[in-house]
């Protein structure tokens, strides 16, 4: 799905020239690179406008709020991901990992049914995070830990992994109600910063603040 119609060439050079000409809209273009409410304003327009035209109905589509975090780790890169894989299974749209559509776990499990030695290889480095001592994962691993995640939400969630799906096994050696508790933060205990508690305590120092909102939350985490 395109954001914007196609231009031709010479339509882009001529937009480009105009644009060019003008230091203000220049100006202005570059703000909106750092803008995500302006991103996220063009991304879900012509969704909504689409999903709205099938279901033959107006009105808004998509909720209001939305956040960034920034992850100071790769754990909390992994943590993220994991987040994110079980969306589905949390609103009770997917059974498992193996029915979630658009998610980077049914990817990475169709992958392996295609060529079961994609199952040993591993995650491509996580680049841009400052940890970089994080356990070797592979395919395999990543679905076997987002499997296990998904088994151990809290049963009072819409959605649960069935007990009929496989059981996964995680390689990580991180203790289960630490690490699931840690991927239900993403959602409540953290908000503009993910990571442990010092990354966090290290991140207020930079930005000159006394503390972060979710430093109290991986605080408690080191206790678990």
């Amino acid at each position: 799905m395109k954001l914007w119609p196609e231009r031709t060439e010479a339509l882009c050079a001529q937009k480009a020239a105009a644009i060019l000409e003008n230091p203000e809209r220049i100006e202005e273009l570059r703000t909106r690179l750092t803008d995500l409410s302006w991103f996220m304003k063009c991304l879900s327009e012509p969704i909504a406008r689409k999903a709205n035209a099938e279901d033959q109905v107006n009105g808004r589509f998509w909720q209001g709020r939305f956040k960034v975090q920034a992850l100071l780790t790769e754990k909390a890169l992994l943590t993220a991901m994991t987040y994110v894989d079980l969306n589905p299974v949390r609103a009770n749209i997917a059974a498992g990992i193996s029915k979630s559509h658009y998610t980077s776990a049914k990817v990475r499990n169709k992958a392996i049914l295609k060529a079961p030695e994609k199952a040993h290889e591993p995650l491509l480095p996580l680049i841009g995070t400052r940890s970089f001592n994080m356990p070797n994962i592979t395919a395999a691993d990543y679905i076997e830990l987002v499997d296990f995640t998904g088994r151990e939400l809290h049963p009072g969630k819409r959605g649960r992994i069935l007990a009929s799906e496989p059981k996964a096994l995680t390689k990580l050696g991180l203790d289960k109600n630490h690490w699931t508790s840690r991927v239900k933060g993403i959602g409540s205990g953290y908000w503009r910063f993910v990571g442990e508690w010092q990354d966090l305590v290290e991140k207020a120092k930079e930005l000159k603040q006394r503390t972060i909102f979710g430093t109290g939350f991986a605080k408690l985490l080191k206790m678990i």
